[in-house]
């Protein structure tokens, strides 16, 4: 895999994220950080302005980057309704289909009186059975994860087994209060900084010992689910919001990794 570490740039500039909601500031802080030592390329999608027939104007955004090496591609949504309490930013990272790469992902989100987010790096294979890429991509997370239990405000958010199934013992998912969430950011970018590690040199040991797994077959079942509307009550409050035609065309560029991709193309 190629060395896409090599550079590191500085965080964005504080006056930048001042002046932005705190999900948003810490949404775009690392955004900007994975996509400028990743070195992706943004292209267009037919989702750079998103609207609703419920509220008038821009509601919403979506930027999308595309790799060549470990990282196959980035999505960036946002949904601001002021009307409805709504500030919500989320960043998917997907390793390449046939990679070992975790997926990096965070939620960021104001709604009504209080914030939430989730954190994860997203496993590609089983890891109770692959302890060589548990421990490598997992192990160096402990201490930030068990530092999340040391900040005021902080509450562990509600979510199913089901979903938890999906992601990683490693995941935060947490409700907070402004404080809290803004406490949050060095965890993110301590995430953010192990994950940027292993997509320039993933740990051959933990690479080799997933050579038992199909990859990309997994993968394609796990972003099934993952974006899943059986799975996941926030698609159909994205319905309401954004109506089911680019909903659907939303998870199908989450499921596929392409703006053309649809849905069935994961299963």
């Amino acid at each position: 895999m190629p060395d896409q570490t090599a550079a590191r740039p500085p965080s964005v500039p504080p006056a930048r994220a001042a002046a932005q909601s705190p999900p948003a500031a810490l949404s775009a802080r690392v955004l900007d950080r994975l996509t400028a030592v990743t070195d992706v390329t943004e292209s267009p999608t037919p989702w750079g302005r998103l609207t609703s027939a419920a509220f008038p104007g821009e509601v919403g955004s979506v930027r999308y980057f595309t790799g060549s090496g470990a990282v196959a591609s980035v999505v960036h949504i946002s949904l601001v309704v002021p009307a409805i309490g709504l500030d919500s930013h989320m960043v998917f990272a997907f390793g390449a289909a046939e990679g070992p790469l975790p997926h990096f992902t965070l939620d960021s989100v104001h709604a009504g009186e209080g914030y939430a987010f989730h954190l994860d790096l997203v496993q590609r294979a089983d890891l109770a059975s692959h302890p060589a890429y548990t421990d490598a991509v997992y192990g160096p997370l402990t201490p930030a994860h068990g530092s999340a239990a040391e900040i005021p405000g902080l509450a562990p958010a509600a979510i199913g087994p089901r979903q938890r199934a999906l992601m990683s013992p490693w995941m935060l998912v947490h409700r907070a209060d402004e404080a809290a969430l803004r406490a949050v950011g060095p965890i993110a970018e301590n995430y953010l900084e192990h994950w940027l590690a292993l997509a320039g040199d993933f740990p051959p040991a933990a690479a080799d010992e997933v050579k038992d797994t199909d990859l990309a077959d997994r993968d394609r079942r796990l972003r099934a689910a993952l974006f899943s509307r059986e799975i996941d009550p926030v698609w159909a409050q994205v319905d309401r919001l954004l109506g089911p035609a680019t909903t659907d065309a939303l998870r199908g560029l989450l499921i596929t990794g392409s703006p053309g991709g649809a849905e069935g193309d994961a299963s």
